[in-house]
């Protein structure tokens, strides 16, 4: 799959496990943000369970997320419990295409088609089916560019599916650890702005081979 952003999630939630960012945290800078965007952004370290999604479609959504973010981990960023909540309360992206139902229903109806690809092909529901099956089918969505798929375009569901999962996944203080990115700026701002330059809390990157702003591959 093209689309896919690189390989899963943290190993561990507690800080000191990342290899690139060894001890960063910036959940622990969570006294310097102000109330609604602390309270915003640690609540999304233990999510409330579905209730948007019905038992069976929450596993489907969650086996289809990670395989797009290639989560292999026991400890997971809470992809499917993040989506669910947005989907419960009606936070959407604000749009949607004209030839798409509008998001919920395009979620559900668009892992009914996984189940029903799943089913198919190995027998079973697509959480169920084997990892390798599991990318097939995936794969096939997407390659079917705008073409259809279950009654809906293949390219617009594949989009729904990514946008919401690299939403989720890029808003997880997991996810900042990975990156090093030291979360919010307000109110107390950042001092030391520009490219090479740290916080006083951020640590310099392990393993900056791969750097494009170092001019290496």
């Amino acid at each position: 799959m093209s689309a896919r952003p690189g390989r899963g999630a943290a190993a561990s939630w507690s800080p000191g496990q990342q290899t690139r960012f060894p001890g960063f945290d910036p959940a622990a800078q969570a006294s310097h943000w102000d109330g609604v965007t602390a309270e915003t952004v640690l609540r999304r370290l233990t999510p409330p369970p579905p209730k948007f999604f019905t038992a069976d479609q929450a596993a489907t959504a969650e086996a289809l997320l990670d395989q797009l973010l290639a989560q292999e981990s026991d400890q997971k960023i809470p992809l499917i419990e993040m989506i669910d909540a947005r989907l419960a309360t009606g936070e959407t992206d604000g749009w949607h295409y004209s030839d798409m139902p509008e998001d919920g229903q395009a979620w559900r109806g668009s892992l009914a088609a996984l189940d029903a690809d799943a089913f198919s092909r190995c027998g079973t529901s697509f959480a169920e089916a084997p990892g390798i099956d599991q990318m097939a089918l995936i794969q096939a969505v997407q390659d079917r560019g705008p073409g259809d798929w279950h009654g809906l375009p293949a390219g617009y569901v594949w989009s729904l599916w990514t946008r919401y999962a690299c939403t989720a996944y890029y808003s997880h203080p997991t996810a900042w650890n990975e990156i090093g990115f030291p979360g919010p700026a307000y109110p107390r701002g950042y001092k030391n702005a520009g490219v090479g330059k740290r916080e006083p809390f951020e640590v310099a990157d392990a393993d900056p081979g791969d750097d494009p702003l170092r001019g290496e591959a």
